[in-house]
């Protein structure tokens, strides 16, 4: 027999190859779902469709957000700032559709933001209000928003409280 030439009986490389591919594949399943993380493909697809309008929405606003540092005058300050509420919205949009479809939890970043929101219409409202008063009823909607938060993640994603 010559030197390098499988045995008789012997699986050749491609056999070899495809085993090694499937005992991959069949590892890599099994841990991502012990680990309960969802695939890629099970993230959920935006209502609007394969348009990518909120990556659209966060690139203009860190445009928004660099052109603010150029612009001369009492204008930087307010083009920085739309930039922001602008990138802001984006992202929050990602993880509102993430969050509620059960692919990941945002439970902490949307309890964040119902008290960033709540804060601020209280302020708007009464207008002169102590920082205090602001303080508590932003933890107050930041705790509440993040049980019922957690709770909603829970229900979509068949029991995980996170991912």
């Amino acid at each position: 027999m010559a030197e390098g030439a499988p045995a008789p009986g012997a699986p050749t490389r491609a056999q070899r190859d495809e085993a090694r591919r499937q005992r991959a594949g069949g590892a890599q399943t099994r841990r991502s779902y012990a680990r309960g993380r969802p695939s890629i493909d099970d993230r959920p697809p935006a209502p609007w469709g394969s348009f990518p309008l909120s990556e659209l929405t966060i690139l203009i606003g860190i445009v928004l957000i660099i052109g603010g540092f150029f612009v001369s005058g009492s204008r930087g300050p307010i083009v920085s700032v739309a930039g922001l509420v602008l990138g802001s919205l984006g992202g929050l949009e990602i993880s509102v559709r993430e969050h509620f479809a059960g692919y990941r939890s945002h439970s902490l970043l949307l309890a964040g933001a119902l008290a960033m929101l709540t804060v601020t219409v209280i302020a708007l409202v009464a207008g002169k209000v102590l920082i205090p008063i602001l303080l508590g009823a932003g933890l107050i909607a930041f705790g509440a928003g993040f049980v019922v938060l957690r709770e909603a993640f829970k229900r979509r994603s068949g029991g995980v409280s996170f991912r």
